[in-house]
């Protein structure tokens, strides 16, 4: 191979490359904020010090890494991702539900390869995300009535959407990236069906994979919401004549009750409520209505020599044949996902217990696997899969179900159905043929369905709004950004000959299946649309070198870049099954490792097949 000398920029590119998968891999610092700083480093870079020729031209400078913002993938997927949350929120999955769910009842087991098909062939046609976020409350709800171990399908189903997700050029923003990319570069001009057959073949023994073999190797995990019984209750203290807390004040009462005491309001007659304010004295025949658990209430009747009552019982003191009542209370799981309210927030910051009605019990955390939050969860910064144990009515769930602004899962949800549903799934229907049939570009079809989603009424302005992903946007760009400018110094070619010469003496077929193997770890470590963005180029160049057909090594950066199957991090929907199912690290290990290995030894002999790999011969 002719050597290439890389020159400083190109050096400092590739430094700062390094650096931005390194911080993309930080759970502590924002993958949004990663992206800007890259950003900005790289633009100021070639402002400061410009890449230009001899003669004084500028090669490559700061408005070039601008381009990002406006590239037709980025247009393409931010506008898929507005149409699919039309589905969502228009209940138009809700046929899918109801056949998952009669499955379920009567044969778990050919139940399970019914997700599993279903979820991928819907993931072909629309984001992952969504497809995890409508399928996860009914798989709950139907392992709990039919006592299937959640367990055993949540991480199946969740890995079968990321394998249908690869089918199509819009089944995840890693193949509309890869296909801008090589439109963009001029080298490939890939179709919306152009390689379903390979992801068939390999897809489809991944799937059974997941059916026969995934579920054994998973053991029976508790699912956060094993336990249903409720844990706090509301009641009122009576203070008593001659008890601690007559004539004392309430920053006194409260001290007394070691300052955990949680007091609702104060009530002095009927129609007279006081204001909870520490200098208020407390009187015999003052109601506290407080919240707690039975264990807590008992004890501050005690210390504070009042009498504990039931909300709605005036009559009969709690005792042991009085026992405290949940009066209606119900407890649900409030999943974190990406773009909604108490994404990395704070319950505090978003008032939840007063905006929704609803008492916070509990978090679990998805990055510290199964461990449990318990102190001031108020003040804890949420993260994506953070799974938050709440209780209140069942009024105040269904409210929070219906806000459409949060996953909720109780055990009972129902998607919600709508007669718009029909005309979302017929507008979604027209951008998939318009894009397959080559009427019109997907980033065009794509805009077209969405300006006919908010026209319809299937969407409003709020829920497009919400469904961008903002650290989705910031890592396109800049990992369009740090290609281009891999590509512009020389240091694509630079990597793709060194990469080449490494595997000197090796035929093309496992050239392609080791560069495949690289895609395929750099993914389950950073995102999947930067190790995209950067992979592509590379790849283009090394099948340049070879003196071959780019498509196929295109493809490897496509499919690689989408077997995030081995880490809970590879991937958000990983994440999210994460928490619902219980699951520990070890198990994305288990079941995640033997499915790379054979999707990545399926694509590693099929793709020589399917695709030509034999250098072209000059004349």
């Amino acid at each position: 191979m002719q050597p290439i000398t890389p020159d400083a920029h190109g050096i400092a590119v590739l430094l700062l490359t390094v650096v931005a998968l390194f911080l993309f891999t930080r759970d502590n610092i924002p993958l949004e904020s990663s992206s800007l700083a890259i950003l900005i480093l790289l633009v100021a870079g070639f402002q400061l010090w410009p890449y230009e020729t001899m003669a004084g031209e500028v090669i490559l400078g700061p408005v070039d890494f601008f381009a990002g913002f406006g590239n037709e993938a980025l247009i393409a997927i931010c506008a898929l991702m507005m149409v699919g949350k039309a589905l969502e929120t228009t209940g138009a999955l809700q046929p899918l539900a109801t056949i998952v769910g009669r499955a379920w009842a009567t044969r778990p087991v050919l139940a399970l390869i019914t997700t599993l098909v279903a979820s991928a062939i819907l993931s072909a046609f629309m984001n992952n995300t969504p497809i995890v976020v409508l399928l996860m409350p009914i798989l709950v709800g139907a392992s709990m009535r039919v006592k299937f171990p959640v367990s055993g399908v949540m991480l199946p189903m969740g890995l079968a959407t990321i394998i249908g997700g690869m089918a199509t050029a819009i089944g995840t923003s890693t193949n509309l990236l890869v296909v801008g990319i090589s439109r963009d570069m001029g080298v490939q001009q890939f179709g919306m069906f152009d390689w379903v057959l390979p992801v068939a073949i390999v897809g489809g023994i991944g799937i059974l994979f997941l059916w026969l073999v995934a579920p054994r190797l998973l053991p029976d995990r508790t699912p956060p919401m094993a336990d249903t019984s409720p844990r706090i209750f509301s009641a009122r203290l009576h203070v008593k004549e001659g008890g601690f807390a007559d004539g004392k004040s309430l920053s006194e009462v409260l001290a007394k009750a070691g300052g955990t005491l949680r007091i609702d309001k104060i009530q002095r007659t009927e129609s007279l409520f006081l204001a909870k304010l520490p200098s208020v004295v407390l009187q015999p025949g003052d109601r506290l209505f407080v919240k707690d658990s039975p264990e807590n209430l008992k004890h501050y009747e005690q210390v504070l020599g009042a009498t504990l009552f039931n909300i709605s019982d005036t009559e009969h003191p709690v005792d042991d044949e009085t026992p405290l009542k949940a009066e209606g209370q119900q407890l649900a799981e409030v999943v974190v996902t990406r773009g909604s309210p108490l994404h990395l927030r704070s319950l505090a910051a978003v008032r939840f217990s007063s905006s929704y009605g609803l008492l916070p019990l509990a978090l679990h955390s998805a990055r510290a696997g199964s461990a449990q939050v318990t102190g001031d969860l108020n003040l804890v910064r949420l993260r994506a899969g953070d799974v938050l144990l709440v209780q209140g009515s069942s009024e105040a769930v269904a409210n929070l179900k219906d806000s459409g602004t949060m996953l909720v899962l109780d055990g009972t949800t129902d998607l919600p159905h709508t007669h718009r549903a029909k005309r979302a799934l017929a507008v979604m229907g027209l951008v998939v043929l318009a894009a397959a049939f080559g009427i019109m570009p997907i980033s065009v079809s794509a805009l077209v369905g969405l300006g006919l989603m908010i026209v319809t009424g299937c969407l409003n302005w709020r829920d497009a709004a919400n469904a961008l992903s903002i650290p989705v946007v910031m890592i396109i760009v800049t990992a369009l950004a740090l290609g281009k400018a891999l590509m512009g110094t020389g240091m694509a070619d630079f990597l793709a000959v060194s990469f080449v010469n490494a595997a000197s003496g090796l035929p093309p077929a496992m050239i392609l299946s080791a560069f495949l193997l690289l895609m395929t770890i750099i993914t389950n470590v950073v995102s999947n649309n930067a190790a995209a963005a950067i992979g592509t180029p590379i790849a283009i160049s090394i099948a340049a070198q070879l003196g071959v057909s780019p498509e196929p090594f295109i493809l490897a950066v496509l499919f690689g870049a989408n077997m995030s199957f081995a880490t809970p991090y590879g991937y958000q929907t990983n994440l999210l099954v994460m928490s619902a199912g219980g699951y520990k690290f070890g198990d994305f290990l288990r079941v995640g490792i033997p499915l790379t290995i054979i999707m990545w030894l399926g694509f590693s002999l099929i793709l020589p097949l399917l695709y030509d790999l034999q250098p072209a011969v000059g004349p």
